[in-house]
């Protein structure tokens, strides 16, 4: 093996444990999430629902009709905003969204934050470090998010906006896909 896959093989090694170690308490369970234990024989909706970080992003699957879609056999990765992401968008805006009339808009949204298939964090990695530091991730809901690593290791997911989410729990396996916890609602282009 050439010097420069050993160095590329030990980037993508590396750069997965960055993006996988904050999340992992160790190998064997899914980290708590919410003060819920996630568990991986529970499917996305199941599992959001016993997070008191994520009463908003349930309320807001609930309003939008998608309960049945994101408990069904997938698999999916959710990028999923904590409440203090949908608290921090501006005054109003959340109770806008949930209101009937505004159901095709709250769908957009939250569709794109949800990828087809199951995507762990060393995947994401593996592919940021492919595209020479960014990799574009379709989303269900139309929308192109960007993954890239922030200064700090930890790995961002950016919006057609320019709006940078950074992953703060990667990896809760679910039945039916993954989900990574994210501190900022992305939203599609506007």
């Amino acid at each position: 093996m050439t010097n420069r896959f050993k160095t590329l093989g030990a980037s993508i090694l590396a750069t997965s444990m960055m993006v996988a170690l904050p999340a992992m308490a160790d190998d064997h369970a899914n980290p708590m999430v919410g003060g819920a234990e996630m568990l991986a024989d529970r499917n996305i909706v199941e599992n959001a629902a016993n997070s008191a970080d994520h009463t908003t992003l349930v309320a807001a699957v609930q309003a939008a009709d998608l309960v049945d879609t994101l408990a069904g056999e997938g698999p999916f990765t959710v990028f999923a905003p904590v409440n203090a992401a949908f608290e921090a968008l501006p005054d109003g805006t959340v109770e806008s969204l949930l209101q009937p009339e505004n159901k095709e808009q709250l769908q957009t949204i939250l569709t794109c934050h949800v990828v087809a298939g199951d995507v762990h964090a060393a995947q994401v990695a593996e592919l940021i470090e492919a595209g020479n530091g960014e990799a574009a991730l379709e989303t269900v809901g139309g929308c192109t998010l960007t993954a890239s690593l922030a200064d700090d290791g930890s790995v961002q997911i950016t919006d057609e906006n320019g709006n940078a989410a950074t992953v703060t729990i990667a990896d809760v396996d679910q039945s039916n896909g993954v989900i990574h916890v994210i501190d900022t609602v992305l939203l599609p282009a506007s």
